[in-house]
């Protein structure tokens, strides 16, 4: 008996390192949007507090192509996807009011510029109904949406590049597409709106209308697929992440004319279930929720919806309205949490869905409704007790994630927001487009403790965290942090 206790114990102690190893391994990558298990929470002491172009920067990069996906990491490999163009048509002219689509399930909604206020929003001049306002003309008839086709003359090449992390250095590039798009893009977005995932065996990028290509950790392809060339709003394209789960790829195929969510086998691309949609355009990525009852695949939409993730059953819907499905769906083991920004014709509104609800949900399963959570293009943040929604516009409100109770508001003037923020030991942070990343304390109060600036514009992807580094990607350059 003693010998079998001592043989019991000698093998733990013998797989004891490589058991700690494993650990410190998955807390070291960041293979997807949002992370490890998708909701932007860390915990290192060994992340710096203060950086900028001088401080606290290893290495940075310049990008020379355009892509709003976010980078992912796993182990020393960094992995962005991009477009870069070869030939371009001359860029129309726009209105005011004409802007970038959300990208990767966030970012200023079609329509809207990345610095115009919002309609109804502060900063704007009457609205109508509203003092000062002369007599409206009467409503018309919705403009109609003629596809345009002037992408077809122009000549793009789709690239993924993979980076030392220690460095910089790159270490491989592919271009899994060269040509002519199948579709068309807002004229300030990119084709590379899609957060590639790894499992650190493969890595997956995703374009959207322009295939799915799977290569392995040293860039050699090892698969490829078509899911079809659809129309989406507009002709702007799409934005929807992939996500991982158990070896299979999820991915959210919203357009107008054919939408569906499919589950491909990661090793092999074959499909293994596939369920049409009732929905339009969207570009919220798909969450894993694993609740205290089951694990669910959560979709947004015009209609939240969540899948079994083995059989693509319809496990539940709540028709959530809205004007566009950017934002992702967030949760913990009692509440998942999902919504829709507002626009001209519907205001933002959250709810708090509760684990275990089967079929079309009542009252009953939802614990909370908000129409005051501020809800904008970023994916709210759940971190402890609270829900902290960060608007497009610098708004912040933060809510009791147990019964919806609003704890306060705070607005950051003359900046617009397209990540998602992040929280890492009780501070929370977000990045503005122009490269300045703000932190407060984490509670019912508000309190700024630190604002980092970097140079450059358009750093509308969310950071990835790996250990004690991060790394951001504008337009022009990709930096890593780190003390």
């Amino acid at each position: 008996m003693k010998q079998k206790f001592r043989f019991k114990m000698s093998l733990f102690a013998a797989i004891l390192p490589f058991l700690l190893i494993i650990s410190c391994t998955q807390k070291q990558n960041w293979p997807q949007f949002r992370g490890q298990d998708g909701n932007m929470v860390v915990a290192s002491a060994d992340l710096p507090e203060k950086w900028n172009n001088d401080t606290n920067v290893i290495w940075k990069t310049p990008l020379d192509g355009a892509g709003f996906s976010s980078p992912v990491i796993w182990g020393n490999k960094l992995f962005i996807t991009s477009t870069f163009p070869e030939k371009v048509n001359p860029v129309p002219e726009r209105g005011p009011m004409q802007g970038p689509p959300p990208q990767g399930g966030q970012g200023p909604q079609p329509g809207q510029s990345g610095t115009a206020p919002q309609p109804g929003q502060p900063g704007q001049g009457p609205q109508p109904g509203q003092a000062g306002q002369g007599p409206q003309p009467a409503p018309g008839p919705p403009p109609q949406d003629i596809p345009d086709t002037s992408f077809k003359k122009e000549i793009y090449r789709w690239e993924v590049r993979c980076f030392d992390l220690k460095t910089g250095k790159e270490l491989w590039k592919q271009t899994p597409y060269s040509g002519a798009p199948k579709t068309g893009k807002n004229p300030m977005g990119t084709y590379a709106n899609e957060t590639p995932v790894t499992d650190g065996k493969r890595v997956f990028a995703y374009f959207g209308m322009h295939g799915l290509y799977c290569y392995d950790m040293e860039g050699k392809l090892l698969w490829q697929k078509d899911l079809g060339v659809f129309y989406t709003q507009k002709g702007w394209g799409t934005g929807s992440s992939p996500v991982l789960y158990k070896g299979v790829l999820f991915i959210q195929f919203d357009n107008e004319e054919n939408s569906f969510i499919v589950a491909l086998n990661s090793e092999t691309g074959e499909e293994k279930w596939r369920v049409k949609r009732d929905e339009k355009t969207t570009y919220s990525t798909p969450y894993i929720w694993k609740n205290n009852i089951r694990t669910e695949l959560v979709t947004s939409g015009k209609t939240a919806r969540s899948y079994d993730p083995e059989t693509g059953s319809l496990l539940w819907e709540l028709k959530i309205g809205g004007e566009q499905a950017i934002p992702s769906p967030v949760g913990n083991e009692e509440l998942i949490f999902v919504g829709n920004p507002g626009g001209r014709e519907a205001k933002a509104k959250l709810y708090a869905v509760k684990a275990g609800i089967e079929g079309e949900v009542t009252d009953a399963g939802i614990a909370w409704l908000s129409g005051e959570s501020g809800l904008g293009n970023p994916t709210p943040l759940l971190y402890k007790d609270n829900l902290y929604v960060i608007g497009g516009r610098g708004e912040i409100n933060v809510l009791d994630a147990a019964s919806g109770t609003l704890k306060y508001q705070k607005r950051i003037n003359g900046i617009s927001v397209w990540a998602t923020p992040w929280a890492n030991n009780d501070i929370i942070f977000f990045l503005d487009e122009k490269g300045t990343t703000r932190a407060f304390k984490a509670g019912d109060t508000f309190e700024q403790v630190a604002e980092n600036k970097l140079e450059g514009s358009k750093f509308w992807p969310s950071v990835a965290i790996s250990g004690d580094r991060y790394i951001f990607k504008g337009a022009e350059m990709i930096y890593c942090i780190g003390k």
